[in-house]
């Protein structure tokens, strides 16, 4: 079968803790994501579209070969505004000193921008460091400590800002947002691709469908794969989000909108390693053949979107000739037992990745 795609991945930020990236020094970081890389590689995931970090020199060291691991479609450091989903600061770093730098900042993990100007800036910059899309926070997010999960971040010029400097780089916008307050906006602003999603309406799912807006959902249920929040708050907004996705599915589906699949595996090194358990689980919406189409030929459809920015040009998600050579040979038939890629270490004979053989257990012959 065709090598895996996680269109919602954080290369840098799943191998560790929050409290560590928060706070440790950036080359522990760089050497965390190095190994982690390569067991999301030797997982069968060849490709994954970052969704926000610290990931150029990841990505060039795995491009010259200095590291195993995956493609990846960077999109650098998230952009928030001031209290938005990537505003990491601790209170006593605000108000904010002119010309200061959050340590967030400083290590490439996010940008705060208030207003169209500043958001320009913002984006510019991450397309001058290598990105082939632009991920920009519109509303509440979970895992950060100021916003709930209703409010709706940035203004529509501000996205608006954001999207025509991302399309003059021939490039698009991707947002994280869950409510039908902000992913409308988003739409209206032109962004091309919905992260999440899970408290959007019927008259939210129409718009997606009629604009063409990919929505990249996650299978995000308050199960024994949910990230451990020990603070209350957190937690709350978590089961908001958990109780909405099945009603999510549903109404993309019911609407035809186009679904990436994701796991946004954040933070959490132990449930990294279950990334294709979390694909697994998918059958809940879908059958197996459906989700196996949409880890590779359709999330391949999305990563295409990059246009000219694209890092690596070639057919994917694919076996035919002429496509780029990422392959996986199963030690089963996952149409008909999709669990198997829940144990790649047994079910994964070889892993191939453009051509290269990374993994190879098969039996040696007589």
């Amino acid at each position: 079968m065709p090598g895996l795609i996680d269109a919602h991945w954080h290369a840098t930020f799943t191998a560790v803790p929050v409290s560590v990236a928060l706070t440790a020094d950036p080359g522990y970081l760089h050497l965390a994501a190095g190994r982690e890389a390569e067991r999301t590689l030797l997982r069968g995931f060849t490709s994954v579209r970052d969704a926000g970090g610290p990931v150029f020199a990841l990505q060039r060291a795995i491009d010259e070969g200095l590291l195993a691991g995956p493609r990846i479609w960077p999109s650098g450091a998230f952009i928030t505004q001031t209290a938005g989903h990537g505003d990491f600061r601790s209170r006593h770093e605000v108000p904010r000193a002119c010309g200061t730098l959050s340590h967030g900042e400083a290590v490439g993990a996010s940008t705060i921008a208030d207003g169209a100007d500043q958001v320009l800036r913002a984006v510019r910059e991450q397309l001058l460091l290598g990105a082939s899309q632009i991920k920009v926070m519109a509303g509440g997010g979970v895992a950060s400590p100021y916003d709930p999960i209703d409010v709706t971040q940035y203004t529509e010029a501000e996205l608006r800002a954001a999207v025509a400097a991302a399309e003059d780089w021939g490039t698009y916008v991707m947002v994280h947002a869950y409510t039908p307050r902000a992913i409308g906006r988003a739409v209206r602003a032109g962004v091309r691709c919905i992260e999440h999603g899970q408290l959007a309406d019927d008259p939210t799912a129409q718009l997606m469908a009629e604009t063409g807006t990919w929505w990249s959902l996650q299978p995000f249920l308050d199960d024994e794969d949910a990230h451990q929040l020990p603070d209350p708050a957190a937690r709350a907004k978590q089961l908001q989000v958990t109780a909405g996705t099945d009603h999510s599915y549903a109404l993309a589906r019911k609407h035809g909108v186009k679904v990436a699949w994701g796991s946004d595996i954040l933070f959490d090194p132990p449930l990294a390693a279950r990334q294709g358990r979390v694909l697994a689980k998918m059958t809940r919406w879908y059958t197996p053949a459906e989700v196996l189409v949409s880890a590779t030929s359709t999330n391949a459809e999305l990563l295409a979107q990059s246009g000219a920015r694209n890092p690596y040009p070639g057919r994917l998600g694919v076996v035919e000739p002429g496509a780029l050579a990422d392959l996986l040979l199963v030690d089963g038939d996952p149409i008909a037992d999709i669990d198997l890629l829940a144990d790649p270490d047994r079910s994964l004979l070889v892993v191939m990745k453009d051509g290269r053989i990374h993994k190879d257990i098969t039996p040696a012959k007589d």
